[in-house]
């Protein structure tokens, strides 16, 4: 470690424009050896961006960077939690991983000061910064390796969440609950892919629909489908509550086809 920053000072020494790899330092607590591979981390597909004739963007970063993350998340878990079983470990680490987390945790690293994109390219895709912090830890990965990236995961992001055991407890799977819920009170709940398109940035967007017994009854917009099921079950969940004509229509399904004479195409008409 000392090697390493007198390495690092002599080096920052001898470069001209020390600028960049001071503002780097400053964001993220240590300085590139490959400046190249942050450079494409902060590059989003909107900026139509090339070199050598080719597109160049952080999609394929924010893919690896995806994956390490995961490992690196399941290898904290599995360490911290030694008596729980896979279906606790995955829920848990899909709820460090999230992407409104990462999205929080971008901005305070200042990720959106570095991000180069069209201006609209934010309204098109909310979790920008959040894909640009997992494009980062690809970046970090190929630069630095296993053990410096998982150091940094520790420290710029396990580090800013809330204990791994309050964590762990908290309840944020919707499609989980909705599906639960159908369960219980013996309703088929499923979700349908409706639509798929790409906007004008070059993100690829998602439709999905929550069908109550072929009724459907709400619709969530996302950047994966994953997301818009999710989306799609927070919004069916909270009218299952609070929309009276979602609550007449599973009252009616509960009066007329509670038991095993149940017929789902006698559902009466429903416009959510």
């Amino acid at each position: 470690m000392i090697f390493s920053k007198i390495r690092n000072r002599i080096r920052l020494f001898r470069i001209k424009n020390k600028e960049p790899y001071l503002s780097f330092y400053q964001l993220f607590g240590f300085y590139p050896d490959n400046p190249e591979l942050y450079e494409r981390a902060f590059i989003h597909s909107s900026t139509h961006s090339t070199q050598e004739g080719k597109k160049i963007n952080n999609e394929r970063l924010e893919f690896l960077g995806d994956a390490i993350l995961n490992a690196i998340t399941a290898d904290i878990l599995f360490k911290h939690f030694p008596q729980k079983q896979e279906g606790f470990l995955t829920s848990t680490r899909a709820k460090i991983v999230k992407r409104e987390s990462l999205n929080k945790i971008a901005l305070t690293l200042g990720i959106d000061k570095k991000v180069y994109s069209k201006k609209y390219a934010y309204t098109h895709n909310k979790y920008m910064w959040g894909n640009a912090l997992e494009a980062l830890i690809g970046a970090i990965y190929l630069d630095k390796g296993y053990r410096f990236t998982r150091r940094f995961v520790e420290e710029h992001i396990i580090a800013k969440l809330p204990e791994l055991d309050k964590i762990a407890t908290k309840e944020v799977n919707f499609k989980s609950r909705l599906l639960e819920w159908g369960q219980r009170n013996r309703m088929v709940i499923e979700f349908e892919l409706m639509e798929t398109f790409v906007d004008d940035g070059g993100t690829s967007v998602f439709q999905t629909a929550v069908i109550l017994e072929n009724t459907t009854i709400a619709t969530g917009v996302g950047t994966t489908k994953k997301e818009s099921q999710q989306v799609a079950a927070k919004t069916a969940l909270r009218k299952l509550k609070k929309d009276k004509k979602v609550i007449r229509l599973v009252e009616y399904l509960k009066r007329e086809y509670g038991d095993e004479s149940y017929a789902p195409n006698e559902i009466p008409i429903f416009n959510p």
